[in-house]
C-alpha cells in the first residue's frame, strides 16, 4: 500500500500542461506514490475553444480524465499544479478552481500539505516565473509547504534552470529535457512528503 498520495491538478487548453501532468503522475507513481490525476473545469465558452483547432482537440481528447474537486485536495498529502502562463498569472480556470477552496483552508485542512508547480507559455521568457510565484503566494496562505525543485538535479539545468518549477515553451511535444525535470521534480515532491508524514506530528493541521 502507498505511503504517500499525491494529487496531479492542471489545466491545459492545447496540451502542454496536460503532458507535464502525466509524465508527473507516472513519476510519482514510480516513487511509490498513490496518485489522482485530476483536470480543473474549462470556463471558456465553447465558441472560443471550437475556434482553435488545437484548443478542441485537446478538450474533446481529454474528456475522460476526472474533473477536480475539494476532495482531491482534502484526500492529497501533497499536490502538484501544472498551468499555463496568462499575462504573467496562472490561467483563470486554475484561479477560479483555487478560490472554491475557502471551506477547506476555514477548517485548517490545507495546512502543512506539500505542493509544487509547473508552468509554460508560448515563449521562453512569457512569464512562467511570475505564475509559479502567484501560485506559491496562494500557497502561503494556506499554510502549505512548498517545495520548489531548486537546483538539486543536473535535470533542472538541462531542461532551463528555473529553480521554482519546470516550465515548457508551450507547442505541440514538450521535449524529453523538460519532461526529465517534470519527473525530477514529482520524485522530490513525493520524498519530502514521505519524510514529513513520517516525522513526529507537526503543530498545527493534519
Amino acid at each position: 500500500m502507498s505511503d504517500v498520495k499525491i494529487a496531479v491538478i492542471y489545466y491545459s487548453a492545447t496540451g502542454t500542461n496536460y503532458q507535464m501532468a502525466v509524465e508527473a503522475e507516472r513519476a510519482a507513481q514510480n516513487a511509490g506514490a498513490a496518485t489522482r490525476l485530476r483536470r480543473v473545469p474549462e470556463l471558456a465558452p465553447k465558441e472560443a475553444i471550437a475556434s482553435n483547432p488545437a484548443w478542441k482537440s485537446h478538450t474533446e481528447a481529454t474528456g475522460h480524465v476526472q474533473l477536480a474537486t475539494l476532495d482531491d485536495l482534502d484526500w492529497a498529502d501533497g499536490i502538484i499544479f501544472s498551468v499555463p502562463t496568462r499575462f504573467g498569472n496562472m490561467a483563470a480556470q486554475m484561479k477560479q478552481f483555487l478560490d472554491t477552496a475557502g471551506p477547506l483552508w476555514g477548517q485548517g485542512k490545507l495546512v502543512n500539505k506539500t505542493v509544487t508547480a509547473m508552468s509554460s507559455a508560448a515563449n521562453p521568457h512569457g512569464g512562467q516565473e511570475a505564475t509559479l510565484l502567484s501560485l506559491y503566494t496562494m500557497m502561503f496562505h494556506w499554510g502549505a509547504i512548498v517545495v520548489a525543485p531548486g537546483y538539486t538535479s543536473e535535470k533542472v539545468y538541462a531542461a532551463g534552470g528555473n529553480p521554482y518549477g519546470t516550465t515548457a515553451t508551450a507547442g505541440d511535444k514538450v521535449s524529453p529535457e523538460v519532461l526529465a525535470a517534470v519527473g525530477h521534480q514529482a520524485e522530490r515532491l513525493v520524498n519530502v512528503t514521505r519524510r514529513l508524514i513520517s516525522a513526529p506530528a507537526m503543530s498545527g493541521g493534519r
